[in-house]
């Protein structure tokens, strides 16, 4: 089965008419994009847009054979004019199914937005799930095998994937293509780098893609470590990677600080903007967590964490600091390393960059300061992705 995405823009496309922002002002060349319309073997066409011959002519292909258009969300402004010799789109009903003299087999899915999904079977016998903007499937059942193609929303709706991921629709070998695109995202090599993140990729206008090839499915790092300083969106960052992904455990080291007003507001901010399907502990024992299989791990942070390991060996205190605190400390932070070498889960952590500024009036804060370069360092030396988050821009450092 063979698929021409004619476009691959949100609805109004990218960049937006008459819109300032930073974003659709880079949006030129091959990072402009039309709204989204898929062309699957030049019989079937999934959602009608404003230029669609023209778009299908650029990609070398024609509408001339399609036998069917299918509708997945409401189009908003005036009418769509149909192209001559097309059939009238429609909807079809959620649950139905749709046979095509082509061979091909169309069944609809329900979202839980306005919009309808549409699992697509060819000849070929090879599998395609298209799903709307801003939309996710309502329930999916676990399927004989995974989708061997996604394309929809990884931006908008990135829990689709993890809805996807958790009954087996998506596995390893699923190309997942990212349509719907706005401008919420600069393009170019921030959009690749999230896009990554959750193992799916972006094309240009016109691409004709083979569905079921497996070469361009990019590898997702297992364990990566993100830094920055104070309000630098490092924790935002860390939690974006993992939206993708069903049943995380987010481990906060952090504690309750039963009483302190401003840190409880700081954990319920962050709560809030986590999916309801994350799990979270709080705890700094985490090399059983590590050690254990399970789904993957987001730890904020490894500061608090060394915090709570400096408390335990009194490495405040300077004769106990000479009198085997330092070993003990080496020894956790050695312990710790370790297990993130050896761990089977996805880990994603998160730590404070310290360093680079004022240098602490007090001996036990430089103490604290030099400790969490060395840990950042040894914990950076296991992971496969290394990121500082600066202004909100995260910076590959590794990977």
């Amino acid at each position: 089965m063979e698929l021409t995405l004619l476009g691959t823009g949100a609805p109004a496309g990218l960049p937006r008419p008459d819109c300032p922002c930073a974003a659709c002002a880079r949006a030129l060349g091959p990072e402009a994009r039309a709204a989204t319309a898929l062309l699957v073997d030049g019989v079937l066409l999934l959602d009608l847009t404003p230029g669609a011959a023209f778009a299908a002519a650029r990609a070398g292909r024609s509408l001339a054979g399609v036998r069917q258009v299918l509708l997945t969300h409401p189009h908003d402004g005036p009418p769509v004019e149909v192209p001559a010799g097309l059939p009238a789109p429609v909807r079809v009903p959620d649950g139905r199914d749709l046979a095509l003299l082509s061979g091909h087999r169309v069944r609809a899915l329900a979202m839980d937005a306005p919009g309808t999904g549409y699992a697509v079977t060819g000849p070929d016998g090879r599998r395609l799930l298209y799903l709307p903007p801003g939309a996710a499937p309502a329930g999916v059942e676990e399927p004989a095998a995974p989708y061997d193609m996604v394309v929809g929303d990884v931006l908008g709706r990135p829990d689709g994937l993890a809805r996807l991921r958790a009954v087996g629709a998506l596995g390893p070998t699923t190309d997942v293509v990212a349509v719907h695109l706005d401008h919420e995202v600069p393009p170019g090599a921030e959009l690749r780098r999230r896009l990554a993140a959750a193992g799916a990729r972006a094309v240009p206008d016109g691409t004709t893609l083979a569905v079921g090839a497996y070469e361009a499915v990019p590898d997702v790092p297992r364990r990566t470590l993100v830094l920055g300083g104070a309000r630098s969106g490092k924790s935002v960052e860390a939690e974006r990677r993992l939206e993708a992904f069903p049943d995380v455990l987010y481990v906060a080291t952090g504690g309750t600080r039963g009483g302190d007003t401003e840190w409880a507001a700081r954990v319920a901010a962050h709560r809030d903007r986590r999916p309801g399907s994350w799990c979270t502990t709080e705890t700094c024992d985490l090399v059983p967590l590590l050690g254990q299989d399970g789904p993957p791990l987001l730890i904020d942070c490894l500061s608090l964490w060394l915090t709570d390991a400096m408390d335990a060996v009194n490495a405040w205190d300077d004769a106990e600091w000479s009198d085997g605190g330092e070993r003990a400390l080496r020894a956790r932070v050695a312990e710790l390393t370790a297990a993130v070498r050896a761990t089977r889960r996805m880990v994603v952590a998160v730590s404070n960059e310290v360093g680079s500024g004022i240098v602490p009036a007090t001996a036990s804060g430089r103490r604290y300061r030099d400790e969490l370069g060395r840990l950042n360092a040894a914990f950076a030396t296991e992971c496969e992705q290394v990121l500082l988050v600066v202004a909100g821009q995260a910076l590959a450092l590794r990977g």
